[in-house]
């Protein structure tokens, strides 16, 4: 079951820490920046032919997907997974979405986990077109292609469940899994999660029972199932609620770091078996080599370092 070798994965790197490849052109070096001549050359064609400003767009493509390749050759040995979030793709547009597919590719033949954060959420035919695009497959003339491939898929169901239905579907014919939106990191998430219902039960808290009621069937030799949550380090009173009421529920973790989360503060998301949940850091491990402690280092050293130091970070408070 997908969730269960994660878990391995996490058990034999010991590293509850997922690298967010959300990566903005201009997080890259000046030495990749600075590949124009050549990353010209590469997209000529297309830039010729679909004019300037796309050819602009397809360089940008291509210098973040060889930024993303050595980000992932750095620390493929020492973190489980990668996590993708797509709308740093889509700015580029169709080339964008070609390196979205590329860096999805890659990772996972570096034996990675793959989480495509696409936030995705529909009702009938058209969740289930999405469901196809990241988790399932797609038929045409009698063959059937991947087109987004992905272990995991960051899913929003706030339209109820026959928005989630088709998703649950291809990822239990694929041996796949979700990430449902719950208690998300950002500030004003409040003004609807934080609400409170009849039942004098927050409006978080119900996803939260429905989330965990979705992911009965697929519950692993951990105990956790295959139907996670994102539950946001930044709110640690109410990730410590939703621990309680979800003990089957694998959490993604966003928040540390660059948003203001600390590692003494998500320590509430995992189990008593130190389990449970994977910790998301983007900007703090792409933009490592511009911060002063990491000063000097090429960016894929500053990021392996990062790593390293989020897994200490992590580890001790955890276990603390």
């Amino acid at each position: 079951m997908i969730v269960d070798r994660l878990i391995d994965k996490i058990v034999k790197t010991d590293n509850p820490t997922v690298v967010g490849l959300d990566t903005d052109y201009n997080y890259l070096p000046d030495e990749l920046r600075g590949k124009g001549a050549l990353l010209r050359a590469s997209v000529a064609a297309r830039g010729a032919a679909a004019g300037a400003k796309s050819g602009g767009l397809a360089q940008a493509a291509a210098a973040v997907f060889e930024f993303n390749k050595k980000i992932v050759d750095a620390v493929a040995d020492i973190v489980p997974a990668v996590k993708v979030q797509i709308a740093y793709y889509e700015m580029y547009g169709p080339a964008g979405l070609e390196t979205f597919a590329k860096t999805l590719r890659y990772a996972a033949e570096k034996g990675l986990f793959v989480i495509a954060d696409a936030k995705r959420n529909d009702i009938g035919a058209t969740a289930s077109c999405y469901a196809k695009a990241f988790l399932g497959e797609t038929e045409t003339e009698g063959e059937t292609f991947e087109a987004f491939p992905s272990d995991f898929l960051t899913v929003n169901a706030y339209l109820g469940s026959d928005g989630i239905k088709p998703f649950l579907t291809w990822a239990e014919q694929k041996d796949r899994g979700i990430f449902v939106l719950v208690k998300t990191s950002n500030p004003s998430s409040g003004e609807l999660q934080d609400m409170r219902l009849e039942n004098g039960k927050t409006v978080y808290e119900y996803m939260g029972s429905l989330v965990e009621q979705w992911g009965q069937p697929s519950i692993g030799k951990y105990g956790y199932s295959a139907v996670g949550a994102v539950v946001g380090a930044t709110h640690p009173v109410q990730a410590q609620i939703l621990r309680r009421e979800m003990p089957h529920t694998f959490f993604l973790i966003p928040g540390y770091g660059a948003q203001g989360g600390k590692a003494d503060d998500l320590k509430v998301c995992f189990g008593k078996d130190g389990l449970g949940g994977i910790v998301n850091s983007s900007r703090g491990i792409l933009c490592a080599y511009r911060q002063e402690k990491y000063a000097g280092m090429p960016f894929d050293v500053a990021a392996r370092q990062a790593c390293e130091d989020m897994k200490a970070d992590l580890n001790r408070a955890i276990r603390g």
